[in-house]
């Protein structure tokens, strides 16, 4: 089969057996606000053509794809939902020589019944749920990070964090980003955010302290943007991370390696997961329909 993970800004196409090993892949920034309306079909038959050539006929699709701005809008699942309940759940579109259907997205509510979305992240936690041994907390860092609970091989609840478009608009909007210089990330500034993060005070007052550390000399032009980073990363770890303190990161070597110093700083045990989920859990998907 063919299992896609077709994002804001990238696509990712792998091509899988039914127990989730790739046989092969492609990747492209041709993400969905790259693809003009009404041309999706044709982008993703560009993308797999030698694979459709060799004979797969099944095509899953995940991520923002599934979207009000992509292909067909894929209605949001109610938490809990696990493969079976995904499976019964997909959107077929239309695709000439071959059976594609998107992923639903995934929806819960937080504890004063304020709603939450997913899309995309919810295969790559099926995924991981092996290694989990379908239970636990997983971490998928990003613009918008996901801290999710796994319980009795399902997606129990999960929570976003705007950490990550966060530090970019007040890198880029902000006067805070006025004092900052391009430079190698730089570790002893990150853990000096997340140190900071743990301090007395709001996550406001916390980020004025960007610009007034460096105007009075005690932290580097060069080193602002990584203090900012940790400083962000830190609030969210202090509010997310469980009782256990045990965490399962899923993404990019490089988030994930933010994400695990920031997690053990704060007392945590950071555990980096496959970033190639995505492909297993859309499998499993496959394999549950």
């Amino acid at each position: 089969m063919i299992a896609v993970d077709w994002g804001t800004s990238s696509f990712r196409a792998f091509r899988v057996d039914r127990s989730g090993a790739i046989l092969g892949r492609t990747s492209s920034r041709l993400g969905i606000l790259n693809v003009a309306r009404g041309e999706f079909a044709g982008t993703l038959r560009s993308a797999i053509a030698a694979w459709l050539a060799e004979g797969e006929t099944d095509i899953l699709l995940s991520g923002m794809v599934g979207s009000r701005q992509g292909w067909v809008e894929a209605p949001y699942l109610p938490c809990p939902a696990g493969p079976a309940e995904i499976a019964a759940a997909l959107v077929p579109v239309p695709f000439e020589g071959a059976r594609a259907r998107l992923v639903p997205g995934l929806t819960d509510r937080d504890g004063d019944g304020v709603p939450e979305a997913m899309r995309g992240e919810e295969t790559q936690l099926l995924g991981a749920m092996d290694a989990m041994r379908g239970a636990g907390v997983a971490c998928l860092p990003g613009s918008h990070s996901k801290w999710a609970r796994l319980a009795g091989g399902r997606i129990a609840s999960f929570r976003t964090y705007l950490s990550g478009e966060a530090y970019s608009a007040l890198r880029g909007g902000t006067i805070l980003g006025r004092m900052m210089t391009d430079g190698p990330p730089d570790a002893a500034a990150f853990a000096d955010g997340v140190a900071r993060s743990g301090q007395a005070g709001h996550l406001l007052h916390h980020l004025f302290g960007v610009r007034t550390r460096g105007l009075f000399g005690t932290l580097a032009d060069d080193a602002s943007a990584s203090y900012l980073s940790g400083l962000l990363i830190g609030h969210e770890v202090r509010a997310a991370l469980p009782a256990d303190g045990h965490v399962s990161l899923i993404g990019s070597a490089t988030l994930t390696a933010l994400y695990a110093s920031a997690i053990a700083h704060c007392g945590g045990t950071p555990r980096v997961m496959d970033e190639d989920a995505a492909a297993r859990g859309l499998a499993l998907v496959a394999d549950a329909g």
